[in-house]
C-alpha cells in the first residue's frame, strides 16, 4: 500500500513533501474532501479523472478539509492510495430512491456485501439523511461482522447543501461506501469527544426520529435558549458550541448530539441523529485542552494492535469542534501526528458527524463532536 496527498487550488495539483511514490496511473481509490463550490464545478471532475485514469474516485464537500497537519479551505485534499492486494467496490445511491435513511443504508451494504468483505468507508450527504437511522440501517445487514467508519459531508457552517459524489458529478442526497475486501489490509479506529457536560441528566419525555419537543415534559427549546442565554439569539449556529450529551435506552455509552435546525413555530429541535423518548440528555460545554487530548485519545485508539505503522489515518472531526477552536484548530490535528509519527500520512475533514464503533468493537454508531480516525495498514506491499 502506498499513498500520496495532494491539494488543488489555485488550478493546480500540489503535491505534499512526505507522499509514497505511488504510480498515479494504478491508483486504485482516490478520496477528494472538498469545499462544496469547488467540488460543483464539474471540469474538475475532469482533471483528476485524467491524473488518475484508472481510480475509483469518490468526493465530499466539507467543513474544512485536512492536509496531513495543515488545516485549508476553499481547496481539494485529494488522497491516492495505490494497494498491493487489496481489492475494493464501489457504490453510490440516492437517498430519495428509498422509504428513509435506514433503508438507503440495507441497500447500500448489501450492495457491498460479498465474500471477503472487511471494511466499509461511508461518506454521506450531511444536509438531508438522518445519519443515526443510516447508520442503523447498515448495521442491520452488517452486524458485528463488518467494521464501518466514515462520515457525513459538510458545507463550512452554512448548513444549506452538501455534496457527495462518485467517479463524476457531485449531487445532494447521495450515500457512497467503499467495500475492502481481503485479508491483507489492517483497518483500526478511534472516536472521542472532550466535551464537559454540566448539570443533571434530564428525561427526553417527547420527540419523533431526530426531533426534540420536550424534556421532562418542558418545551426543550425554550429550556435550551435558557441555557445558551445571550447565545440564543444566534440560533441554530451557536448550537454548534453547545451539543447535548445523549445515554440511548439500552446503550452502555452515551453519545453527543449537535442541531441541525429549529423550529420556533412548533417548538422543536432537529439533531444530526435520533433522539427517542426515554433517552436522557444532559448539556455539554467545551474545554480547549480536553478537546485536544481527545484527538491524541482518538489516535492512540486507533494504533494497530499489532504494532505495524498506518501507512493512513482519515481524520474526520465534527465542524463544532472547529468553531470552538478557531485558531487553535491545527493543535488537534498536530496532536493525532505526534501519535501516529512521520511515516503515516494524515487525511480528513470537518464533518457535519462522524461514524464510528464507540469504542475498539462493537457496532457503528452516529457521533457529533468528536475526532474520529481510521488507519490503514496494508501488511504486504507493492515491490518496484
Amino acid at each position: 500500500m502506498k499513498t500520496a496527498l495532494y491539494s488543488y487550488h489555485s488550478g493546480r495539483f500540489f503535491p505534499h513533501a512526505a507522499n509514497q511514490p505511488v504510480n498515479e496511473k494504478k491508483v486504485n481509490l482516490v478520496l477528494c474532501f472538498g469545499s462544496r463550490p469547488l467540488l460543483a464545478r464539474t471540469e474538475i471532475d475532469a482533471l483528476i479523472r485524467q491524473k488518475f485514469p484508472d481510480a475509483e474516485i469518490v468526493s465530499c464537500s466539507t467543513s474544512g478539509e485536512i492536509f496531513h497537519t495543515e488545516i485549508m479551505e476553499e481547496t481539494i485534499s485529494i488522497t491516492a492510495i495505490e494497494f498491493a492486494s487489496t481489492r475494493i467496490r464501489t457504490h453510490i445511491l440516492n437517498l430519495f430512491d428509498y422509504s428513509d435513511s435506514a433503508a438507503a443504508g440495507r441497500a447500500l451494504v448489501n450492495e457491498l456485501k460479498e465474500k471477503e468483505l472487511s471494511y466499509i468507508l461511508v461518506l454521506s450527504d450531511g444536509n438531508l439523511v438522518n445519519g443515526s437511522e443510516l447508520v442503523r440501517g447498515m448495521n442491520e445487514v452488517a452486524g458485528n461482522r463488518v467494521l464501518i467508519t466514515g462520515g457525513l459531508a459538510g458545507d463550512d457552517n452554512r448548513f444549506e447543501h452538501t455534496l457527495v459524489g462518485l467517479n463524476g458529478t457531485c449531487q445532494e442526497g447521495m450515500i457512497a461506501g467503499i467495500g475492502f475486501y481481503g485479508t491483507q489490509l489492517e483497518v483500526n479506529h478511534g472516536s472521542l469527544g472532550g466535551w464537559e457536560g454540566f448539570g443533571l441528566e434530564k428525561k427526553v419525555t417527547r420527540s419523533r426520529h431526530n426531533k426534540l419537543y420536550e424534556i421532562e415534559n418542558f418545551s426543550a427549546l425554550e429550556l435550551y435558549k435558557q441555557y445558551l442565554g445571550p447565545d440564543a439569539e444566534t440560533l441554530p449556529g451557536s448550537a454548534l458550541l453547545f451539543p447535548l450529551l445523549v445515554r440511548l435506552p439500552g446503550s452502555e455509552e452515551p453519545v453527543v448530539r449537535t442541531i441541525l435546525s429549529i423550529d420556533n413555530d412548533e417548538g422543536s429541535m432537529t439533531f444530526a441523529g435520533d433522539i427517542p423518548v426515554g433517552s436522557t440528555v444532559r448539556f455539554m460545554k467545551a474545554n480547549f485542552d480536553k478537546l485536544t487530548r481527545a484527538a491524541s485519545g482518538a489516535a492512540s485508539m486507533a494504533c494497530p494492535e499489532s504494532g505495524n505503522r498506518p501507512e493512513l489515518a482519515l481524520v474526520i472531526s465534527c465542524v463544532g469542534r472547529k468553531l470552538i477552536l478557531k485558531s487553535r484548530t491545527p493543535e488537534e490535528v498536530e496532536a493525532v501526528n505526534e501519535v501516529f509519527g512521520p511515516d503515516t500520512l494524515l487525511t480528513g475533514f470537518y464533518s457535519y458527524g462522524e461514524i464510528s464503533p464507540n469504542g475498539r468493537k462493537g457496532r457503528s454508531e452516529l457521533h457529533n463532536q468528536t475526532m474520529t480516525i481510521t488507519t490503514f495498514h496494508e501488511i504486504s506491499t507493492i515491490h518496484d
